[in-house]
């Protein structure tokens, strides 16, 4: 950890982790120090991995947080309005001319292990998986943050209309959700009742790419959106399910949002949270610490 003085006197303690590993002892080192921001230069993988590492340190009570989003994908960062070219010298600027904008994570626990626990802001299953990996092959392919997005949405929705019933992008993936109080999240009837085609979860409103799919709400609640079924008709209305627009004729097709702070989730394949694949299990689904974050 090397001290750095800046042109504005502040003291920087710059840190460049090897890996995951490393997280937990270089953020013991700064609470140590009783930082009074810290800088996250990364996409949301990086804050959720910060996040994750640091939450047995800081808890409750972390120090404002500055993102600097150099990641491939930056879905924090468009929620909180920031560019996608901000320097440290600005958001260094930020501090004193910008304000402060306040987010929650989720928090993702097994429910038989609470100590197992990761926390980050965007949450996907079922056919959301397919699209992560073809969102990937994207990146590999030079297309980043909104382009990437337009180009995994407009690619699964043609793979799930055009694809045969046995078709990955068309088979639904065994899960059952239950609400804050144990009652199980209703299911429309359309395909099997032990089953969502997809499942999305979050607490930000706004996403790469123009993507809307939560208009109401504040920043400290937690959506859900789940698609039942992959039936063309209800797949063919996916333009207005990602602007927030939802018709009756859309619930009764087998899509919904609920709000809650808290929902638990048997899922027996893999779900994505931030970019990465965790394994299926039984899973707790909470709120995480109020979060400051400087911005322009």
């Amino acid at each position: 950890m090397a001290p750095v003085e800046n042109s504005a006197r502040a003291t920087l303690l710059m840190e460049s982790p090897g890996d995951r590993a490393d997280l937990p002892a270089i953020l013991s080192k700064f609470a140590e120090r009783r930082v009074d921001y810290i800088v996250l230069a990364g996409g949301d993988g990086t804050v959720r991995d910060v996040l994750t590492c640091g939450a047995g340190i800081f808890g409750e009570s972390w120090p404002p947080l500055i993102v600097l989003p150099n990641g491939k994908t930056n879905a924090l960062a468009v929620d909180l309005g920031l560019p996608l070219n901000w320097s440290l010298t600005e958001a260094l600027d930020a501090i004193h001319s910008g304000q402060i904008e306040q987010r929650r994570p989720l928090a993702v626990s097994l429910r038989d292990n609470a100590n197992a626990r990761v926390q980050g802001f965007v949450l996907g299953a079922g056919a959301y998986t397919a699209a992560i990996q073809l969102g990937q092959k994207a990146h590999k392919k030079g297309a980043f943050n909104s382009l990437g997005v337009g180009i995994t949405v407009a690619g699964s929705l043609l793979q799930a209309l055009f694809g045969s019933g046995g078709n990955v992008w068309r088979r639904g993936t065994p899960m059952r959700l239950f609400d804050g109080d144990g009652r199980e999240v209703e299911h429309s009837g359309i395909g099997r009742l032990d089953e969502r085609f997809l499942l999305f979860t979050s607490t930000l409103r706004r996403f790469p790419a123009g993507l809307r799919p939560f208009l109401n709400g504040n920043a400290s609640t937690m959506r859900t959106a789940m698609l039942d079924s992959s039936s063309r008709s209800l797949l063919l209305r996916l333009p207005m399910m990602i602007r927030g627009k939802i018709s009756e004729g859309m619930r009764r097709a087998g899509y919904q949002v609920v709000e809650s702070d808290s929902i638990q989730l048997d899922i027996s394949d893999r779900f994505i949270l931030d970019g990465e694949a965790f394994p299926g299990g039984r899973y707790q689904l909470s709120l995480g610490p109020k979060l400051r974050f400087v911005v322009p």
